[in-house]
């Protein structure tokens, strides 16, 4: 297994980011397509700009963060728009020889004849099979839904394009998932992780968490602190060893991605570092 971090998270700019994720030990970034660098209005210079400094600094981008934004896939009447972003998303790591693609894309009902869980499904297939002609891969979020539901999802969207971007800290602070026990679930279907980690006070709701993430962004979820919380890595409820021996155990060999959400932590994203190297 690698070790990558995200380029924004350290708070100072996007190719300065990728720089200090080298001076940082990492051997790649991920890259959130959003802002500056959403590909549907992107200054291709900047693109240019992102991929000479990775190369320059021996740093692989390990994936790219698709913001859909609000609700995901769960609503119909917003599919085109969000289609064509997702598909520009593609585009654009594939041009930065990027072959997969994070996303939320909401949360997967448990009724499998809801018209919201086919919606979900069918805006996947499609993202999916754009993703396969690119040689690539959407990698749905762990968090909103047992792992069970996630991977008969992922299996139901019957394309080789879709997989799973699996977060252990989701599981543990907000889901109340075995992180482990969801691996073994999880199994192949598994194609990128997050490093993050962070803890689960008292259970506060899956959907109601969530729906307060789609409405209000990451500043709003941090505010049911008396519920659950981030944490430096290490420092929450995820049991690293066994986790990752357990993606050992599935035959994962791919990026664990420092995801540290909160912002002038650029010290414990160095830390988390030597952490996962420690871990290997």
């Amino acid at each position: 297994m690698k070790i990558g971090t995200f380029a924004d998270w350290f708070g100072v700019g996007l190719t300065e980011g990728i720089k200090k994720s080298a001076e940082c030990g990492a051997d790649g970034v991920q890259i959130y397509a959003w802002k500056s660098f959403n590909p549907v209005n992107l200054d291709r210079a900047l693109a240019d700009e992102v991929r000479v400094t990775a190369e320059a600094y021996r740093q692989e981008i390990t994936a790219l963060c698709g913001e859909l934004g609000g609700h995901g896939f769960e609503n119909a009447d917003e599919q085109a728009d969000k289609m064509k972003y997702m598909k520009a998303v593609i585009d654009l790591g594939d041009s930065l020889d990027c072959h997969i693609i994070t996303t939320h894309i909401g949360v997967i009902p448990s009724d499998t004849e809801s018209r919201r869980y086919v919606t979900m499904r069918d805006a996947c297939r499609e993202a999916g099979e754009y993703a396969v002609r690119r040689g690539s891969k959407l990698a749905v979020e762990t968090g909103p839904e047992p792992m069970e539901r996630l991977r008969r999802f992922v299996d139901d969207c019957a394309t080789p394009g879709v997989g799973i971007n699996y977060d252990p800290a989701n599981l543990v602070m907000v889901t109340n998932v075995d992180e482990i026990e969801g691996v073994r679930i999880a199994g192949d279907a598994i194609v990128h992780t997050h490093a993050k980690d962070g803890v689960m006070h008292k259970f506060f709701g899956v959907e109601e968490a969530y729906a307060i993430f789609a409405d209000g962004g990451i500043e709003e979820l941090r505010k049911l602190s008396d519920y659950f919380e981030e944490r430096p890595l290490g420092q929450g409820s995820v049991r690293w060893k066994e986790y990752i021996a357990a993606l050992r155990g599935v035959g994962y060999d791919g990026y664990l991605t420092i995801e540290r959400e909160v912002k002038d932590k650029a010290d414990e994203i160095a830390e988390a570092v030597n952490f996962l190297r420690s871990m290997l």
